[in-house]
């Protein structure tokens, strides 16, 4: 039971760190906008997971495209710029160092992204979560084409996190802010992770949803290195061949897990959820159902 309490403090604090670090609010909504000097003296040219961007002067008008993103602007600064933020339903809500800038910032979208708010909202550049793009709802060459810059966020490990970070710091021109910000990031994890050292691993399902078995996340998938960092261990972290994955239910009895992690987003409701997995013939056996261990 120690053990079980230990690793649900220590994941609380790592979900935290999945959006940006608590401990540097006071940054978040300033920003420079109108003082810096907008044209580069040289273009920057960046590598984003393959794709080669390069800007010859600061962007105006962004758009964070995923709650992540947006806050990751929040906590760096950066507030002013973002017009406009998508997938707020994917998200309990900002963290409160950051409700009250990343509420100021309006919804482009509720949900995903749309082409049509995107091409006519006036941004000049994007900060977004990899799966808002490669539909034919959002096609980077064709944004591009609009004279609009994409930077995805795709990251499955900490360093490429934290390279991102630094990236939007050279872009932005607060290269010292971000170094700050990472250094800030790898001491909390090294703070969690001295916690619960020699601790047993807690093991864990995470359960964005159900229909014909458990749609979850591989060893591949950065919230798995969260779960890691946490003291914990994903039951399906052998899985690599995709970040998301469909497993049956019967694996998911065989394997057992101790905790459950639900993802809560508006629509089913966590509530839902839960019915959902207490009603389930196979998943109502589960320890961690038997001994309401959910997160």
């Amino acid at each position: 039971m120690k053990k079980y309490f230990y690793f649900m403090g220590a994941l609380l604090i790592m979900i935290a760190l999945n959006f940006v670090s608590c401990s540097r609010s006071k940054t978040a909504g300033s920003s420079n906008v109108s003082e810096d000097s907008l044209v580069y003296p040289q273009p920057l040219t960046f590598n984003n997971y393959g794709r080669s961007i390069t800007l010859k002067e600061k962007p105006k008008k962004v758009l964070t495209l995923g709650p992540n993103c947006t806050e990751v602007f929040a906590a760096l600064g950066l507030a002013d710029y973002v017009i406009g933020r998508s997938l707020v339903n994917h998200s309990r809500g900002p963290l409160s160092e950051y409700a009250d800038v990343v509420n100021k910032i309006p919804e482009l979208n509720h949900a995903a992204a749309t082409r049509e708010a995107v091409i006519s909202s006036g941004a000049d550049f994007i900060y977004g979560i990899d799966w808002e793009f490669g539909s034919e709802n959002l096609e980077i060459k064709e944004l591009e084409g609009y004279g609009i810059t994409v930077y995805m966020n795709s990251a499955s490990t900490m360093d490429e996190m934290y390279q991102e970070f630094s990236d939007i710091g050279k872009i932005f021109g607060i290269e010292d802010r971000a170094a700050t910000f990472v250094g800030d990031q790898k001491m909390r994890i090294k703070t969690v992770q001295d916690k619960i050292s020699g601790l047993a691993p807690v093991s864990v399902l995470i359960y964005d949803s159900g229909n014909d078995g458990v749609f979850t996340c591989s060893g591949i998938n950065f919230e798995s290195y969260l779960i890691d960092f946490a003291g914990g261990k994903n039951i399906f972290g052998d899985l690599k061949e995709k970040a998301w994955v469909t497993v049956s239910y019967e694996a998911v009895l065989q394997r057992n897990p101790q905790v459950i992690i639900i993802h809560d987003y508006d629509s089913p409701s966590v509530e839902e959820k839960l019915a959902e997995i207490r009603a389930n013939n196979t998943l109502s056996l589960l320890d961690a159902v038997k001994n309401n261990r959910f997160l």
